[in-house]
């Protein structure tokens, strides 16, 4: 598996929501040019898995986010940090709408 997720964009609409499963995961969410602007997950306590938190997420979409991808992951969490270090790798910090990381407490990865 590649550190970044490198699957394509969905476009973030109830109808695609609708057909997603109660799985386990992460998933990222980003605007018209494909820029990330949050990385999340959908963990055990999470109410419908990434379904749940996609709907919320159309519900109250950060500001711009238009799209979306995930992966079916049981180790969401250590997944969710890998992607979270690797976006501040690429870019020097973390996407604008993930305020509920403490960047310092993340480690640090050099993906090729």
């Amino acid at each position: 598996m590649a550190v970044r997720m490198d699957k394509s964009w969905i476009p973030l609409d109830t109808e695609n929501v609708a057909k997603l499963a109660a799985h386990l995961g992460v998933y990222q969410l980003a605007n018209d040019e494909g820029e990330i602007l949050y990385i999340g997950m959908a963990g055990g306590r999470t109410l419908f898995g990434l379904k749940g938190e996609l709907k919320k997420a159309l519900e109250e979409p950060p500001d711009g986010a238009t799209q979306f991808r995930f992966e079916v992951n049981m180790s969401y969490r250590t997944r969710r940090r890998e992607l979270l270090m690797a976006y501040v790798s690429d870019h020097g910090g973390l996407p604008a709408a993930n305020t509920d990381v403490d960047e310092s407490r993340l480690g640090r990865i050099r993906p090729g």
